[in-house]
């Protein structure tokens, strides 16, 4: 029977900034996220009051702690730019959206500022992600939370990214090493337990979807977040490298680099399953825009 000196030292050891997240149960590393929401006096799932009235996407308060980011050739669809396998210390806290950014949630903005919908491409509506926007739009957007809530709105690092989208598992997917398209959304006709098992010929296990699901249609990791495995490529803030060669060991994207490409993360409806593990990294041009990209806020927390 645990005593109430194990459950202080317990709660010392999730409190610790410096923890090595993935050496934590699950129920621990939800429990620094309570923790953090305590100390903070924010509830663990919240969204900042508009100034045009309303709210802006709900965001998941994410712990500061450790973890190793990529991974090695031992899990099936590594890739080479995924390698070195390295340990990061998030040395912040900070708040990132449960989910991407929807259409209905980009709908305030455009509103508000009067920017301007090109008829003639593919637009989501409701509650599906926010489709065909380029890296400028994204940013003006989360320039214009930032004016609206009064706090510092931005595109999360690749570092911060997997940190929040593994919480704390150090499997090809935050479910597991075998995931399905129950629990992701990617090309049904390109799976990743049946790829490992280098079968030839399958039934698919979902009718194959040439589109993004509404948000919260799959099931969330520890942290609460909805699809960061598949349904949509998500822009991150870093400048793609080829490697993880150099990158910086605190999360922070490097100063002195300058690429006209980003990396972006979660893979996609259109992409085979091995593109939406944790680790998996696509390069993409600032200017691009696509069906299959959208992306994730991240909330600054000041306190």
């Amino acid at each position: 029977m645990e005593t109430m000196e194990d459950l202080n030292n317990s709660k010392k050891t999730i409190l610790q900034a410096s923890a090595f997240v993935p050496e934590l149960k699950q129920d621990e590393v939800v429990h620094l996220q309570q923790q953090l929401a305590d100390k903070i006096s924010l509830p663990v799932f919240f969204s900042d009051p508009l100034s045009v009235g309303g709210y802006g996407p709900e965001l998941a308060i994410i712990p500061a702690g450790q973890y190793e980011m990529g991974s090695t050739d031992v899990e099936f669809g590594h890739a080479r730019e995924e390698y070195p396998q390295h340990y990061t210390h998030i040395q912040k806290p900070f708040a990132i959206g449960r989910y991407t950014v929807t259409a209905e949630d980009f709908e305030k903005f455009r509103k508000d500022t009067e920017w301007y919908l090109r008829p003639e491409l593919i637009w989501a509506s409701g509650r599906k992600p926010v489709i065909n926007i380029r890296m400028a739009d994204a940013m003006l957007y989360l320039d214009w939370l930032s004016e609206q809530t009064g706090e510092v709105y931005r595109l999360p690092t690749e570092s911060e990214w997997e940190y929040a989208a593994r919480a704390g598992t150090t499997t090809a997917f935050h479910f597991g090493d075998d995931v399905t398209c129950k629990e992701v959304h990617f090309h049904a006709l390109f799976p990743y337990n049946e790829a490992k098992q280098k079968k030839r010929w399958f039934l698919p296990r979902c009718s194959p979807m040439q589109q993004a699901l509404e948000v919260g249609s799959k099931p969330p990791n520890a942290w609460g977040l909805y699809e960061v495995h598949g349904n949509v490529w998500e822009f991150t803030s870093t400048p793609w490298r080829d490697s993880h060669l150099g990158s910086n060991r605190d999360g922070s994207n490097p100063s002195d680099f300058i690429s006209n490409s980003i990396v972006t993360k979660g893979g996609s409806w259109f992409d085979a399953a091995i593109h939406a593990r944790s680790a998996a990294r696509k390069k993409r041009l600032y200017d691009e825009m696509d069906t299959n990209l959208g992306f994730r806020v991240v909330r600054e927390i000041s306190k």
